[in-house]
């Protein structure tokens, strides 16, 4: 997919995501990781990575901004740009592929470089099958 089939990754979004990364807590991976998850009405809802010392209590960017959407009451999900400086073209962990296709399963991810270059992925292409409870 082109950037161009994708005008929501506005100077706002990609501002909010470099911003977001810089409030990531990353003392053990050393790799900062930013998410903005676009949503109807041009909402932007970002989440940076909070690592803890018992690893598997660690959270992810991407399911931070998720996690405070749904929250906030918001399921129109439109596209998730993700960001790390460390990280060439960083895409979602398997937990937060399965999460976000809970949600959104028809998601776009896109994908940010330090020279703000982009890789765009669907989200059923890096989660091809997701668990489901009702698998029919």
């Amino acid at each position: 997919m082109t950037a161009s089939r994708h005008k929501h990754l506005s100077k706002r979004l990609i501002n909010a995501v470099r911003h977001a990364h810089t409030m990531a807590y990353a003392p053990y991976s050393k790799i900062s990781v930013g998410a903005g998850l676009y949503c109807g009405g041009r909402k932007i809802f970002t989440g940076a990575n909070v690592e803890n010392s018992s690893y598997s209590l660690s959270m992810c960017a991407e399911r931070t901004a998720l996690f405070k959407a749904v929250s906030e009451g918001v399921r129109d999900f439109r596209l998730l740009l993700v960001y790390s400086p460390q990280v060439n073209f960083i895409t979602p962990c398997g937990a937060c592929l399965q999460v976000l296709s809970e949600f959104a399963p028809d998601l776009v991810i896109a994908s940010m470089n330090k020279r703000e270059e982009f890789r765009f992925y669907p989200l059923n292409v890096l989660m091809p099958q997701p668990f489901r409870l009702s698998q029919e």
